[in-house]
């Protein structure tokens, strides 16, 4: 794999990697390699390939073409091996409604072989990790959150190396959505996630690396740091005391200032030059006699680089 660093430091390492049904191409010479020990957000909008990758991944689907490597081994020729090192969080979990959250963690270490001892004291540990410790409820009763959150400890039944998550909280309520990104947070230093949503403002919050799908195509791959100094152009807030439009027009003129949002008695300025912009603008200002509130920088959100990302390509 020519474009692929030292595969010591790699978990994951895909390569060319593609599939096609029939007249389209759901994932299009996908090339991405995922660090060990990262939260790695896989971002795209529904539709863009996601699922389908993850399906490649885990061996419930064939490529068209390409390869890809999960703890140093080919995913085409060691899938049994491989699936016993990782773990697997599909978008909805499939939970068998008649068990309790007990009896179905152990039936999911039995099915690993689990000595008893261990997987008792396992279970345990996980139940307490979901907060569904001493709950006799059946899983038929349990909320949404509830069950998102068993789906993801039955994940972590057999320790794996590799975490793989389907859009794990995408039909969650604010409550349940923190609760999940808790857990999925807490997991970073003992294992690999590989983290697949289209909700950019959890991949803000938990995840160290970013890679960008769109129409099954990679569109960027990076941390979140140089995503943001490579992708965001600085946006300055004004807030005035005083008509402005005048100072609005002369902006309107100016090559240097990229876009302007209005919003009541403010001004979202978007420019391609931060310390420019800094000179700059305080001097237009006092041209044309504005009176000015407020004046700060905003860092760019994910959801801008996003947009901008997709349009640029």
């Amino acid at each position: 794999m020519s474009d692929i660093k030292n595969s010591s430091e790699n978990t994951i390492e895909i390569e060319g990697l593609t599939k096609k049904f029939k007249n389209l191409v759901a994932v299009d010479h996908l090339n991405l390699t995922v660090k060990k020990g990262s939260v790695f957000g896989f971002l795209g909008p529904n539709g863009a390939g996601k699922t389908t990758t993850l399906r490649l991944l885990m061996g419930l689907a064939r490529s068209t073409s390409g390869t890809a490597r999960i703890l140093g081994r080919d995913i085409h020729n060691n899938m049994l091996s491989i699936r016993k090192r990782i773990g697997y969080l599909p978008d909805v979990p499939a939970l068998y409604g008649w068990m309790t959250a007990k009896e179905y963690l152990t039936f999911v270490g039995e099915l690993f072989n689990i000595e008893q001892s261990e997987l008792d004291q396992r279970v345990g540990s996980l139940l307490e990790f979901a907060d569904l410790r001493g709950v006799k409820t059946k899983i038929g009763g349990y909320s949404r959150g509830m069950k998102q959150r068993l789906g993801l400890v039955q994940s972590l039944v057999n320790q794996p190396e590799v975490l793989f998550l389907d859009e794990p909280t995408s039909a969650l309520d604010p409550i349940g959505r923190k609760e999940v990104l808790d857990m999925i947070e807490s997991l970073a230093e003992e294992t690999t996630v590989f983290f697949s949503t289209h909700i950019l403002s959890d991949v803000e919050r938990v995840c160290d690396t970013v890679a960008i799908l769109n129409k099954g195509k990679l569109m960027t791959e990076s941390n979140l740091a140089e995503l943001k100094s490579r992708y965001a152009q600085p946006i300055f807030l004004m807030e005035f005391d005083s008509e402005y439009s005048a100072f609005k027009k002369r902006l309107q003129g100016f090559s240097w200032v990229l876009a302007i949002e209005q919003e009541a008695n403010k001004l979202k300025i978007r420019v391609d030059d931060a310390k420019f912009g800094q000179m700059e603008l305080p001097r237009l200002l006092a041209q044309t006699g504005v009176l000015l509130r407020g004046f700060e920088i905003i860092e760019p959100t994910l959801e801008e680089i996003f947009v901008q990302v997709v349009e640029e390509k």
